[in-house]
């Protein structure tokens, strides 16, 4: 019987997940937050239990996995490795709860493949049957030519589950409180109407958040030189004296793209700085003085343990 093939989307919503499909030799589709499939529990949801049924029941171990990254282009060739699983580290993938799972072993393309069409459709689900001749030719010879080493690799360990945080800082409380009753609340469009824009979520879940860490009204400047938020250790407010530059985007758009737009604006103040994205919800920090490499995370309608450490970094010294 010839093998099946699949494509899996890499990226969503300006967020790229390819990094750690490779790294941890996964496949990962949302929504897992309803726990594990089963035709019962994702019934509710008919578009949702279409892929997530898929996923979960017709790929098959030694199927064929594209990883693609738009409608005709492909980073990464896989082979299904295991059944079906749910894996509760995957809870919060760059802000998207991907907790349904299959093992793979992937071979990363040397540069990503581009087909002449959009061989997935046009638009195309998280995952699915390959239909198109020319996508499933590739697929298939690729994984019938060498070098095939790859398909027989051991498959890296996974990462292991943080653990929650156990108690959230007296002085945060109400904010993180804040955030479980509004994040909801802006994400049910019929209910709530169009979402809030950056500004909104600055004035609403940023400033609130930075007034609980300690920063003062005067020590927080909206909109200064076009950046969305900036901290100053003392006043007068000048290049010199900024401690760290916030980036906003819009919920659930994906904070890491918001990551250029403020290394740009720090270049043009002239001095390292940290940076600060978020939306509201999710906060991820990096290290000016080491090529901006992540250093903290927390999202605050999913407390872990590391979120101590970002606290702590954007507490006012």
């Amino acid at each position: 019987m010839e093998r099946g093939v699949y494509q899996i989307a890499g990226a969503s919503a300006g967020r790229s997940h390819v990094d750690v499909f490779l790294a941890c030799g996964v496949a990962l589709i949302p929504p897992g937050d309803g726990g594990p499939w089963s035709e019962e529990r994702y019934a509710y949801d008919f578009a949702i239990a279409g892929f997530v049924r898929r996923f979960a029941e017709e790929m098959q171990i030694g199927d064929v996995l594209l990883l693609r990254t738009d409608r005709s282009a492909v980073r990464a060739v896989g082979i299904v490795a295991s059944d079906y699983l749910y894996l509760d580290q995957f809870d919060d993938v760059n802000g998207l709860d991907f907790q349904h799972a299959r093992r793979v072993r992937w071979f990363c393309l040397p540069s990503e493949y581009t087909f002449a069409t959009p061989v997935f459709g046009a638009s195309p689900t998280r995952c699915s049957r390959v239909q198109n001749a020319d996508a499933r030719d590739f697929a298939l010879r690729f994984v019938e030519s060498p070098p095939t080493h790859w398909q027989t690799a051991p498959l890296p360990g996974l990462p292991l589950e943080e653990p929650r945080l156990e108690a959230i800082p007296v002085d945060l409380r109400d904010l993180v409180a804040q955030v479980g009753d509004l994040v909801p609340l802006y994400l049910a469009a019929d209910s709530f109407g169009a979402q809030p824009n950056e500004h909104e979520l600055v004035a609403h879940l940023v400033v609130p958040f930075l007034y609980a860490l300690g920063w003062r009204p005067e020590q927080i400047a909206v909109e200064w030189r076009h950046i969305d938020a900036a901290l100053f250790r003392e006043l007068p407010r000048t290049p010199d004296h900024c401690h760290l530059v916030i980036e906003a985007k819009r919920l659930g758009a994906g904070v890491e793209g918001a990551l250029e737009q403020a290394k740009g604006y720090v270049r043009k103040l002239g001095v390292p700085r940290d940076i600060v994205v978020t939306d509201g919800q999710r906060y991820r920090m990096y290290d000016a003085r080491a090529d901006f490499a992540p250093i903290a995370y927390a999202n605050l309608a999913r407390l872990k343990q590391p979120a101590s450490d970002l606290f702590a970094r954007m507490r006012r010294p």
